[in-house]
């Protein structure tokens, strides 16, 4: 129950309905063994001695219980339904909370159709216990408990020879249930991994169909289909191994109380409806007893889905927030001292010992070969990650000293991959700053050279989007981004790359509005491209996290270091091939 335990702040404030329902199941528990108590009146008491003018008053009497059932049945089931829904409501907000609050060091492991399936299918597993796994169990124990109790005010003997077979029931219960969890703790990982299967072919299917690899990924799903089907095939075996057992133990004590039980009938030591009411009580033990393997199997599904949810909530939140936070406004004043940064222990430093200034307003250029550092920069500006050594600093305090929601919307990024939402436009653009009017919006959106094809899409900035803005062209989730980023008045801006899905005239457009933008604001231009980058007020050339020069375009033009080389690439060949076309 140690799963149960950990999760029990999300379940145990919707106590009261719990209870509720099960004072309704302990009404209903009662009501049904009363039913072969009235069967052995009927037939030791009316039909035996011909006592029929009791019958009307058995059968209203009956009517009268059963409608009282019915009554109770619905009150145990909503109630039931109503503790379980509530406390997987608070639970999967919890979740959801948490998975906001993570650090990008937990989403570089995690798989997305793994988390997707936690969120879905282990919490309607946890959901479903909650509902009906706790009060069938507490069902199982009521009914068997009542029954031997009726059973023993019968017949002491017979009761004692039936229940001779149910420690061996007990012991093979058991152990299937020790069987059974490990067994569905590796469907519910299996299942995971189809998810992220499916998720991860859907995302990329472009790139699947340009490259015809449409049999491959068949393949890779039916590995993971297969693996998943092998896990149920096993957990399937030890069903048909311990439940024909169960029915088998079962059977015995059925045999047990028919053979015993004639003998004290005969013997008149026992009344011919007592050994039919004990009949029908033996099964309300023997039911439920075998019906414990289908709640073990329940409770183990649960708490499988527990422990994996468990897993996200007791994951450890790396960038964590101090208590006396700053929330103050930020100039954008950005300084690194000395920084190194790992992401991966042991593994090769992003960036070492980095050092430079960013006053209000600068313009710093970052260019260099992938995996030089250059976002590794940005993201610690933002706090996604935490440096290994050294210090970033805004304003003169570390970052570490402001609260992440103040600090991060001071900051707008423009990612070289785009990232929209399944809405409008205009939510869109406003995502960061939903306050936002509709002419604030439109002006970002001119501002980024999105306006005139927005007006030409069919309902303007009403327009839904599809899923990450399918519908649009690369260009134009871009500059939709730009948008967004503007829309928030950053004092920090960082455009990543932010030019690369757009065409040269469109990229020559966007950075003559960017250069208005970027008026009093500390503006970080990641690029690959030389054009984006000649007017920074500061170039760093990065190379294995190091940065191997600085300085304005035209000093690092004439400086005959790694920057000359990645302009002679970018130009050299543009030069060579108009020559020819002059010369021929």
């Amino acid at each position: 129950m140690e799963t149960f335990k950990k999760l029990k702040e999300f379940y145990w404030p919707y106590k009261r309905f719990f209870i509720l329902s099960l004072v309704s199941l302990f009404f209903v528990t009662v009501i049904t063994v009363v039913y072969p108590i009235v069967l052995q009146i009927t037939i030791d008491d009316v039909i035996t001695p011909a006592n029929y003018e009791y019958i009307p008053y058995i059968a209203i009497a009956f009517l009268v219980l059963m409608g009282v059932k019915a009554i109770t049945t619905y009150f145990h089931q909503y109630l039931g339904e109503y503790f379980g829904i509530s406390a997987v409501y608070s639970l999967r907000d919890a979740l959801y909370k948490k998975l906001q609050r993570l650090s990008f060091h937990y989403y570089d492991n995690a798989k997305t159709g793994d988390l997707m399936s936690r969120l879905t299918a282990d919490v309607e597993l946890f959901r479903f216990f909650l509902s009906f796994g706790f009060s069938e169990l507490i069902r199982i124990v009521l009914l068997v408990l009542i029954s031997l109790s009726v059973m023993f005010f019968y017949s002491v003997p017979l009761a004692l020879v039936t229940m001779a077979a149910m420690p061996f029931l007990i012991v093979v219960v058991m152990k299937f249930d020790k069987r059974v969890h490990p067994a569905f703790r590796g469907i519910r990982k299996s299942f995971g991994r189809m998810n992220t299967r499916v998720q991860e072919n859907i995302s990329g299917m472009n790139t699947v169909k340009s490259l015809s690899r449409e049999d491959f990924e068949i393949e890779r799903f039916s590995d993971k289909g297969e693996n998943y089907r092998q896990h149920y095939l096993k957990t399937a075996k030890i069903w048909s191994k311990y439940f024909p057992l169960m029915e088998f133990i079962g059977n015995i004590c059925v045999v047990a109380l028919v053979a015993f039980g004639a003998y004290l009938v005969m013997e008149g030591n026992l009344a011919l409806g007592e050994l039919v009411a004990f009949f029908s009580l033996v099964w309300y033990i023997l039911g439920p007893l075998m019906n414990f393997g289908f709640v073990i199997n329940m409770f183990s599904q649960a708490k499988a889905a527990g422990e994996r949810l468990s897993e996200i909530l007791d994951s450890e939140d790396e960038i964590k927030e101090k208590e006396n936070a700053i929330k103050s406004d930020v100039r954008g004043h950005v300084t690194f001292k000395d920084v190194t940064l790992t992401y991966v222990q042991d593994d090769d430093e992003a960036l070492k010992n980095v050092s430079f200034d960013a006053p209000p307003g600068k313009v710093v250029g970052l260019i260099g070969a992938t995996g030089s550092g250059k976002t590794s920069i940005t993201q610690l500006i933002t706090r996604f990650y935490e440096p290994e050594q050294g210090d970033v600093l805004i304003d003169g305090r570390s970052v570490t000293d402001y609260s992440l929601k103040e600090l991060r919307k001071h900051i707008g990024f423009v990612l070289q991959e785009p990232f929209l939402f399944s809405t409008t436009i205009k939510d869109n653009i406003a995502y960061g700053n939903p306050e936002a009017t509709k002419d604030e919006i439109i002006d970002a959106a001119k501002r980024a050279q999105a306006h005139d094809f927005i007006m030409e899409m069919p309902n303007g900035y009403d327009t839904l989007l599809g899923e990450r803005g399918m519908g649009l062209s690369g260009g134009q989730k871009q500059r939709i981004s730009i948008a967004r980023a503007l829309l928030i008045n950053p004092a920090i801006l960082v455009l990543d790359d932010a030019t690369s899905a757009v065409d040269m005239e469109t990229e020559f457009k966007i950075q003559r509005a960017l250069k208005e933008v970027m008026e009093g604001r500390t503006t970080f231009i990641i690029a690959h491209r030389i054009s984006s980058l000649k007017h920074a007020d500061e170039i760093l050339v990065l190379e294995d996290g190091k940065i191997v020069e600085r300085g304005k375009h035209e000093f690092l033009l004439n400086n005959g270091g790694p920057y000359q080389r990645i302009y002679d690439i970018q130009y050299q060949d543009k030069e060579t091939i108009l020559g020819k076309k002059q010369h021929a």
